[in-house]
């Protein structure tokens, strides 16, 4: 039942989590409004109490000072599963490769999780903690996008909402002269993200010709006095490049089966084209104008406008087809 893999999709979603709040800027000014200093927050992982424990050490000899504020840290701290984003659990997500269109990879579809975080700020004066909420809250509304590059073997990239969920303060002021003042906002948020499972190959499982043969001929004579092999592949149905060979030059109506277009050099007898999403099959090249079969391959006739592009339907699209897109089949017969 169960085999190794691993997607470091947690990791990947603590590490995007931590990079929200990594470029937290504070300016500090004296009575004139001057502003005498600059810095970026620190930001670490790790619990707000080792901090805290800290702050209230000692410094030495080696070092100076227990600890310097303002200071972040944030924790991975619970997960959850969610139902309310349950998705059919036979039912299998596949995609192509980037690197290699035909190959496809499988897997079955995601399972939700929400992922738990603290994000704790730690500072001495209230003024710098008042600048780093601002610059935090106006993000979330509840909640925030960011994109996660959850299983790179297959490209897989979603935005994944992080939701504010609460916040806490605590400021330990009171106490004797010797005692260090830190202010902490504790701010709980919620990462909803997916988990996927094992990804496999599913190219053994792709049909990319099928061949039929016949034979007929006298019972137990051993010789056929007949035989036909039928050969299909996949077809695409529409393009997927992008090329235009030529735009049409009058307006054509859902009975119409000779397009006048600009340039007719540009395309070839017995041929399939892509016009608005309608496939048409060139039966001749005139001298200014094609002759076509209309609404191949089941795609729908309708009237298109002068200026259309008209774009090719070659191999190169056949490599092209999405999984779980329309096709037709090119055969041959011998």
């Amino acid at each position: 039942m169960f085999e190794y893999f691993y997607n470091e999709i947690f990791r990947r979603t603590i590490i995007s989590f931590g990079s929200l709040f990594n470029n937290i800027i504070i300016k500090q000014q004296n009575s004139s409004d001057v502003v005498v200093n600059e810095f970026r927050v620190p930001l670490a992982y790790g619990p707000t109490q080792k901090f805290l424990a800290r702050i209230n050490q000692q410094p030495d000899l080696n070092k100076s000072v227990s600890l310097t504020l303002p200071r972040m840290s944030f924790e991975f701290i619970g997960l959850n599963y969610d139902p309310s984003r349950k998705i059919t659990q036979t039912q299998k997500f596949k995609k192509a490769l980037i690197s290699d269109s035909t190959n496809i990879q499988t897997s079955y579809m995601p399972v939700p999780y929400n992922m738990e975080f603290e994000l704790a700020i730690m500072t001495k004066l209230n003024d710098d903690m008042l600048q780093i909420v601002e610059q935090i809250l106006p993000y979330f509304q509840p909640s925030y996008n960011m994109s996660v590059n959850l299983v790179e073997s297959i490209g897989e990239k979603r935005d994944i909402p992080v939701v504010l969920e609460g916040i806490t303060m605590s400021d330990d002021y009171e106490g004797d002269y010797t005692t260090r003042r830190a202010l902490v906002y504790t701010l709980r948020f919620s990462a909803k993200t997916y988990l996927f499972g094992p990804i496999s190959s599913a190219n053994a499982d792709i049909v990319k010709k099928v061949t039929v043969g016949f034979a007929a001929g006298t019972l137990g004579s051993g010789t056929p006095q007949r035989d036909v092999q039928y050969a299909a592949e996949p077809r695409a149905i529409q393009n997927y490049t992008g090329t235009i060979l030529t735009n049409l030059t009058d307006d054509i109506t859902e009975t119409d089966t000779v397009f006048k277009v600009d340039d007719v050099s540009t395309i070839t007898a017995k041929t399939y084209l892509d016009l608005d999403g309608e496939e048409v099959f060139v039966k001749e090249v005139l001298t200014d104008s094609i002759s076509v079969l209309r609404g191949q391959d089941n795609t729908t006739i309708t009237s298109h406008l002068r200026g259309s592009p008209i774009k090719s339907i070659t191999s190169a699209d056949n490599n092209l087809i999405p999984d779980g897109d329309d096709f037709g089949f090119s055969g041959s017969l011998s």
